[in-house]
């Protein structure tokens, strides 16, 4: 049992570690996803950014190449604890899982649905948690200018008060189980197609199989992680949204199909 544990442990510890530096590395590539999702060319006219390349570079050299970075205390923050919160949930809330809904099925016939079920609930739980965190990094990303957590909790919180930080919430959480059950589904198919078209296991399989997910993720996932942009960077304005499908089908109506897939580019590549 206690061999059991301290595996556990350095497994919490160096997932927190990945996510932490994976985070940090591709954080410039979050600021572009943000600032394109929330470009609205029906009401400003001309676009200022013109694909992700065209983001990352105007954003570095009109705001600094530190621009790139903005959002970063937020956002180690919300993924070393998002990750963690949802290593130590995942087993507890898959056993209670079983044996409220499956404890007479066989194993074999509910494997997709336990996982998709557990997964989703432990990432919806912590994402519940530190939504804040999320909040705070959009609003610091989505400015052209200086501005520090600091001001920006000061201003959802003075407009809004604690719900204010909460924004968002019900998409990120629909987005959450999107992806959760994209990527569980689908990488284990492309798994096996993949080994049965090279012949066998190896690195590039599973690279294959996480791009075949990724990519399917993100196709599912996109209009839910715009809508979930916009509701989050409204927190403490005055421009406030009434609804998760009133926010989509608005989107739709005014900026077009695409717009619900800005980013989509980015997330991939994430």
């Amino acid at each position: 049992m206690a061999a059991t544990g301290s595996t556990a442990s350095v497994r919490l510890v160096a997932s927190a570690i990945g996510a932490a530096m994976a985070e940090a590395a591709t954080l410039p590539t979050d600021v572009a996803k943000v600032r394109l999702q929330l470009q609205n060319n029906a009401v400003s006219g001309e676009a200022r950014y013109h694909g992700m390349i065209d983001c990352i570079v105007k954003v570095a050299r009109l705001e600094g190449p530190r621009a790139l970075w903005k959002g970063l205390v937020p956002a180690l923050v919300r993924q070393v604890s998002y990750h963690s919160f949802t290593f130590v949930l995942y087993e507890p809330i898959r056993d209670t899982v079983q044996a409220l809904l499956f404890a007479d099925t066989d194993p074999a016939q509910t494997g997709y649905a336990l996982r998709l079920i557990s997964a989703g609930l432990s990432a919806a739980i912590a994402i519940s948690i530190f939504n804040p965190t999320e909040v705070v990094k959009t609003q610091m990303q989505s400015s052209s200018g200086q501005i520090t957590m600091r001001e920006v909790a000061q201003k959802i919180w003075s407009k809004d008060g604690y719900k204010g930080f909460w924004a968002g919430l019900r998409p990120n959480v629909v987005r959450t189980f999107l992806v959760n059950g994209a990527e569980i589904g689908t990488y284990d198919e492309a798994k096996l197609a993949v080994v049965d078209f090279l012949g066998g296991e190896g690195l590039a399989a599973h690279l294959c199989a996480s791009f075949v997910a990724g990519l399917f993720s993100a196709c599912v996932s996109t209009p839910a992680d715009v809508v979930k942009t916009r509701y989050m960077n409204a927190a403490g304005s005055d421009h406030a949204y009434r609804g998760v499908l009133q926010t989509g089908f608005a989107i739709l109506r005014e900026e077009g199909f695409c717009a619900l897939y800005k980013g989509f580019a980015l997330i991939v590549c994430r």
